[in-house]
């Protein structure tokens, strides 16, 4: 008697056991499609966020491209492409405003590209995980937030004023060019993080050193990615007034550069004269919104190169 109401105490325990288990078995698909449907609503949610983000930007920029089209196009003419101005900034064009610009960021990306890549392959490659690195990370990012006017004044400071460049066109080049390091280093090291590692790894393993390895393999790999930061240096460069303002360009000079201590003129500088120092703003309006359609299309012509090419480098690639 007693050995049965022992067996049956301990039975009771087991069925017990038993019967949660089954309960929970039941009850855990009905939780996880629930558990799938409130992610996927939240997650079409956010999707339609982006698109709608995106959608609002392409149309404020719609809005500002036909904006300007609407009020310069009548300032386009051969006449305003090829002749440098005349009748104090009244009449003529902005030829001069145009190599100026086109020299400056040119010049930038010149400067600015090859450092920019040789510190993300230190930083990607070469530099071990430790303060040192992470000095070297938070420098670069403050580095990106700083406003482009202290930029300015920085090269006024240092190349102008103690290296004795003058305003010249060098000394707005390596402006915009310590300007546009930031940028170019951060998409650089994306890149480079972006090529395998079994890449490196089947180098290594030929007997290749780390450098060949690096200018070899991993470069070409990352060269299309690379070419990304490369363009979105060069159109912050060529966009940009305050730097140059106090390093290279001048209210009005009659003739092109001759050399690289020349100051020049630019389409940015040009437009803030014409619109807040000019003889004749009201006067010289359409002129304001003609050079702004130029610049807008001077970079996007610039940006288009560069980005035909980084296609056909990756087809190469491929």
């Amino acid at each position: 008697m007693n050995s049965s109401r022992v067996e049956t105490m301990n039975h009771f325990p087991a069925v017990e056991a038993e019967e949660e288990r089954a309960m929970i078995k039941n009850s855990q698909p009905r939780l996880t499609d629930s558990l799938i449907r409130r992610r996927r609503f939240f997650q079409k949610v956010l999707f339609q966020l982006f698109r709608s983000a995106a959608g609002i930007n392409g149309i404020v920029l719609l809005v500002v491209v036909f904006y300007l089209v609407y009020n310069g196009w009548s300032a386009i003419t051969w006449t305003f492409l090829t002749q440098a101005p005349t009748q104090m900034m009244t009449k003529g064009g902005i030829f001069p405003c145009i190599v100026g610009t086109f020299l400056l960021g040119v010049g930038a990306l010149t400067v600015a590209f090859p450092i920019g890549v040789a510190s993300a392959i230190y930083i990607n490659e070469y530099a071990h995980p430790g303060k040192v690195l992470r000095i070297i990370r938070l420098g670069i990012s403050n580095l990106a937030g700083v406003p482009s006017v202290v930029f300015g004044l920085f090269g006024l400071a240092f190349f102008v004023i103690y290296l004795k460049m003058g305003v010249s066109l060098l000394a707005g080049a390596l402006t915009l060019g310590a300007m546009s390091l930031p940028v170019i280093i951060g998409s650089s090291e994306e890149a480079l993080k972006a090529v395998p590692n079994t890449y490196r790894e089947a180098s290594l393993a030929l007997g290749a050193t780390k450098w060949q390895t690096i200018w070899k393999v991993v470069l070409p790999s990352a060269f299309p990615g690379i070419l990304t930061g490369g363009i979105l240096g060069l159109s912050r460069a060529a966009g940009e007034t305050a730097p140059i303002m106090f390093t290279a360009a001048v209210f009005f000079t009659p003739r092109l550069p001759q050399s690289v201590f020349d100051e020049v003129m630019a389409l940015p500088y040009h437009i803030y004269v014409l619109a807040t120092a000019g003889t004749e703003i009201e006067a010289t309006r359409h002129l304001q919104y003609g050079t702004a359609l130029v610049l807008i299309f001077l970079v996007l012509g610039l940006n288009l190169l560069a980005i035909i090419w980084r296609a056909r480098l990756r087809k190469k690639m491929r």
